[in-house]
Formats: C-alpha cells, sequence, structure tokens
C-alpha cells in the first residue's frame, strides 16, 4: 500500500552547500522530517552544481519518511550567472543592469527546457526574456 503524503515542502536551497539552519530547517522540522538525513542527501545530490542555486520539492509521508526531487536552477539564477550578476536592477524600468544576445537567451532557455511547461523553443525563449526584462536586462536583436 502506497504511503500517505502528508505535506509537500518546496524550497531553494544552494546546491552541494545547505545547512540545517533556515529556510530547510524549520521547515522540515515543523513536519517531523530528520533533517540531517535530507541535507545530507541533497548535499550529495547537488555537490557537482556547487554556485547554483537548486529548486527541491520534498515530499514528507506521514511516517516521517521522504523523498526529493531537484529541479533546474531558476531562470533568474541562469540569466545572472551567465552575466555574471549579484542581482537584477532595482528599478527595473529605469536601470538596465546587462544584456543578453539572442544566443545567450537561446541557450538559457535549452537549459531549462525541462521544467519549463513547454516543448517549444520559442516559448522558452520569451519565458526567458520576460525574466530578463523584469530584472532589467535587455535583450540584443
Amino acid at each position: 500500500m502506497a504511503k500517505k503524503v502528508k505535506a509537500i515542502i518546496k524550497l531553494n536551497l544552494p546546491a552541494g552547500e545547505a545547512t540545517p539552519g533556515p529556510p530547510a530547517g524549520p521547515a522540515l522540522g515543523q513536519h517531523g522530517v530528520p533533517i540531517m538525513d535530507f541535507i545530507n542527501q541533497y548535499n550529495e545530490r547537488t555537490k557537482d552544481q556547487k554556485g547554483n542555486i537548486i529548486p527541491v520539492i520534498i515530499t514528507v509521508y506521514e511516517d516521517r519518511s521522504f523523498d526529493f526531487v531537484t529541479k533546474l536552477p531558476p531562470v533568474s539564477a541562469l540569466i545572472k550567472k551567465k552575466l555574471g550578476l549579484e542581482k537584477g536592477a532595482h528599478q527595473t524600468k529605469r536601470e538596465t543592469v546587462g544584456k543578453l544576445t539572442k544566443k545567450d537567451v537561446e541557450e538559457i532557455a535549452q537549459q531549462k527546457m525541462p521544467d519549463l511547461n513547454t516543448n517549444d523553443l520559442e516559448a522558452a525563449m520569451r519565458i526567458v526574456e520576460g525574466t530578463a526584462r523584469s530584472m532589467g536586462i535587455e535583450i540584443e536583436n
């Protein structure tokens, strides 16, 4: 018989460097998950992606066991990494913090494709461009 799901927790954690402190500790602790078990497994699974923020979806069962699925880094994190930025613009309409070429947008879209709800590269590129604009980044034609 299948185990009963108690909770589903979504977190964005640093790859290979998650700690039992916030946000992971409190989120897991309130559901009775053995925190260090999760932290060790997550860090082991993401150690080759250090430097990225990796979203994780944790399914907690009533017997306090858990499964988790890691996703690709958020589009905004991929854009920041591509341009070497700390963060996006403070005032996106007035301030530009960088430029992405169409080729950059296509690379990011292809990288993020498995997590996006489209199989169409053009649509994926539009999603990436929208995120970039919302961060104060220009798209070069």
